[in-house]
């Protein structure tokens, strides 16, 4: 392999938040990503993820893994290179760099290559893999867990605030929706609204006492959207919401709760589900909750899994997004660090 150039983590953010890529929208950046580690001496591929149906137009998208050729990685270095919307353009100042997806995930993608490249030089077997679809339905994780490589372990990137994370709270998302009749409202007695249902189970599951683990915290439940109704002047006769519990344990209790509490009132269809995880440390490194959903349950074939990455989660999917400069190159020292305590 030709002598390259030293990753510069900051500049290489910039060009990855400068490629606006929204869930379902990854194609481009994926194009970039793996041309970029190949003019890098990885050996690189890209695997197609399918598009739901009703993002079927926003044309093709990949996971890409890049490894060292002929070799069987012992450790992969994994995020996600989706981001919400809306897009928000890249810019930095002396201590910070701001826009989508500096911390959520793209400069994570920045520290985990310049990190890989660092170990792949002292002759670690390590590989990359960055997938589609995490901030949605972990569409890409899906599809790279059919075909895994091998490695013994995956160290996936999220904003941890560089601390590894000891549990990972899951997720369990439905969706409600109330019928009735439709009336004029000045009679309402000929109708039967169902937005008034639907708030009355809304109102439910708002009282609901969900379950507490000790050294985790408590499941919580948030209702992200409602949509129902004409007009004021209308009896609604259909509404529905979506909702999401964030896990601490078996789902099976909390889908139990949402159907009791709604009974009567509102269907209830369970749409997702990402389990509750536990994970392992690594002696002398900070450690931390988090309370936050990963890909890394629909990854289980790529080795057993830490959490770990720069940045805060308290600013991702935020208008004011922001990572510091210094935690992002203290990620990679940090990346590697974990990645040689276990390999050795």
């Amino acid at each position: 392999m030709s002598e390259i150039s030293p990753l510069d983590p900051i500049q290489f953010t910039r060009q990855l938040v400068e490629i606006e890529s929204t869930t379902y929208h990854e194609g481009a950046v994926g194009d970039f990503l793996a041309n970029f580690l190949s003019a890098r001496g990885w050996d690189a591929e890209k695997t197609a993820v399918p598009q739901p149906p009703e993002s079927a137009n926003a044309g093709p998208r990949w996971n890409v893994y890049a490894g060292i050729a002929g070799q069987t990685p012992e450790l992969v270095f994994s995020t996600h290179m989706d981001t919400v919307p809306p897009y928000i353009p890249y810019r930095e100042d002396a201590e910070f760099l701001y826009g989508r997806g500096v911390s959520d995930a793209k400069g994570i993608i920045a520290a985990q290559v310049a990190a890989a490249e660092s170990l792949r030089a002292s002759g670690l077997r390590v590989g990359l893999l960055f997938v589609s679809g995490e901030e949605r339905d972990s569409a890409g994780a899906k599809v790279a867990n059919l075909k895994p490589k091998g490695s013994r372990y995956l160290i996936n990137g999220e904003p941890t605030d560089n601390r590894l994370a000891l549990a990972s709270k899951g997720a369990l998302r439905a969706v409600l929706k109330s019928t009735g009749k439709m009336a004029h409202s000045a009679y309402p007695e000929l109708g039967d609204s169902a937005v008034h249902k639907l708030v009355e189970a809304l109102g439910k599951l708002l009282a609901l006492e969900l379950p507490v683990t000790e050294d985790v915290g408590p499941s919580t439940l948030n209702i992200g959207q409602v949509h129902g109704g004409y007009a004021p002047n209308v009896i609604a006769d259909k509404a529905e919401a979506q909702v999401l519990v964030r896990l601490v344990g078996d789902s099976a209790p909390v889908r139990k709760a949402l159907l009791d509490a709604t009974a009567g009132l509102a269907d209830v269809d369970f749409t997702l589900e990402i389990p509750f995880v536990r994970l392992r440390a690594v002696e002398g490194l900070p450690t931390m909750i988090a309370k936050f959903t990963t890909d890394i349950p629909q990854l289980s074939n790529w080795g057993e899994p830490l959490l770990l990455g720069p940045g805060s989660i308290h600013v991702a999917h935020t208008p004011f997004e922001k990572l510091a400069k210094k935690e992002l190159l203290e990620a990679v020292e940090l990346y590697i660090q974990v990645a040689k305590k276990l390999l050795a």
